[in-house]
């Protein structure tokens, strides 16, 4: 793999609890508007700007994006932010119920991007890319880290050792309460994972394919307008945290249907028992895979596939989101593109079971379905198989926080 450690672009420690914030794609425009009011150091400033707008202005008009440029480069001016002066690399750890995930934030190849040793699993949508290839090439950086993970190594862990024993530069709870913490690293460790990283076959990405996609569509745009390009400037590499997989937490993508498509309750329990075990309980969260638990009118139903209902050699088909998709939510409900369907709402992350219930009971729904996550084997062979996961099917928590470390690829 064509990994690189990098100068990187970070606050000043005493502001790092007032600066960083959560991946730009996980909040609405009005809740930009939270973050930031009356905090000029957040960095929903310069990644999502349109939330010093009002509505008027679209989230993607030219001055929005001209807006961020213009933050960070007070934010450099008044030494807010500055670059470090040796390129290294970063090591990134967060806590949470218990459960540590420890990363290092590095440069990735747009190069193995194209390749397909940075392998994806999920499809990208054309306006988003072009929302963050538009804010690259206005910002000339990557301000949020694609979220790639490998396959775990004792090399990695002891190498990471020694830093993690020693105090961090950065040490803050975030508000969902993950204690997140990072420190440079350079010297031998830096050349030990630069070796590491080096003899790797493939990365993988768990989130953030918009902002790899975006990162590779701008080194094509920067690569055409540069009549000496070599391949090894900063816009051929991308920002990212690169974890093992074994430390990371998928949580599931849950579903709710808004009607139950002209059917009554016991219809649908009936037609349901067709093609799964329809056992009542008392449990709102499956405790295993090839079972979910159905929620409607005040009771909870356990349903489990019956053999037939699908092909357990199929890695795409095999998954529970694909196994209540094509024996339920098309066929008995209706809907056939979850993609594009009104009728559907996804509940992913730390909301969980409860908030299924309350959107049954309230009568927001009409029935939801509670999945057990997806495995991070199973996104891997998913993966190398070069397939696609089906929408809304993995939920990473914790969430890589950004403003931390930023990279400059110019």
């Amino acid at each position: 793999m064509k990994v690189r450690p990098f100068r990187g672009l970070r606050p000043r420690a005493e502001l790092i609890e007032k600066v960083n914030v959560p991946p730009y794609d996980v909040v609405d425009r009005d809740e930009v508007r939270q973050y930031i009011k009356d905090n000029p150091y957040s960095f929903f400033h310069v990644s999502r700007t349109d939330g010093d707008f009002d509505d008027s202005v679209s989230e993607h008009d030219d001055r929005v994006y001209e807006k961020g440029k213009e933050v960070f480069d007070k934010f450099l001016a008044d030494g807010i932010y500055k670059q470090d002066v040796k390129p290294g690399y970063y090591l990134y750890s967060q806590t949470w119920h218990g459960r540590t995930q420890n990363g290092v934030f590095i440069c990735a190849s747009c190069d193995d991007y194209e390749a397909g040793t940075i392998k994806k699993h999920e499809l990208t949508r054309e306006d988003k890319e072009e929302d963050r290839t538009h804010h690259l090439l206005t910002l000339g950086l990557n301000t949020g880290p694609v979220f790639l993970f490998f396959k775990d190594s004792p090399v990695y862990e002891k190498i990471i050792s020694s830093k993690l024993a020693s105090a961090p530069e950065y040490s803050f709870a975030d508000e969902n309460g993950v204690t997140n913490k990072l420190w440079p690293i350079d010297g031998p460790e830096a050349a030990e994972l630069d070796a590491f990283f080096k003899k790797m076959d493939n990365l993988y990405i768990a989130d953030g394919h918009h902002r790899a996609a975006s990162a590779y569509n701008a080194r094509k745009i920067l690569a055409g307008k540069n009549p000496g390009h070599t391949g090894n400037e900063e816009y051929n590499y991308f920002l990212a945290v690169v974890f093992p997989g074994s430390h990371l937490r998928i949580l599931p993508y849950n579903r709710l249907v808004l009607d139950l498509n002209g059917l009554t309750k016991d219809e649908l329990l009936k037609k349901v028992s067709e093609k799964f075990d329809v056992v009542s309980t008392e449990c709102h969260d499956p405790m295993k895979g090839k079972a979910a638990v159905m929620y409607i009118g005040g009771s909870a139903y356990l349903i489990s596939p019956k053999p037939g209902t699908y092909d357990p050699d199929d890695a795409v088909g095999a998954l529970d989101v694909s196994i209540i998709q094509n024996n339920i939510l098309a066929p008995i409900l209706g809907i056939d593109d979850p993609r594009t369907s009104k009728r559907i709402k996804f509940v992913g992350g730390r909301k969980g079971s409860a908030e299924l219930k309350r959107a049954v009971d309230n009568g927001s729904a009409a029935v939801s379905f509670c999945l057990y996550p997806v495995t991070v084997e199973e996104l891997m062979t998913i993966a190398d198989r070069g397939e696609i996961m089906p929408p809304k099917s993995t939920w990473f928590e914790p969430k890589l926080r950004s403003g931390l470390v930023l990279h400059s690829i110019r």
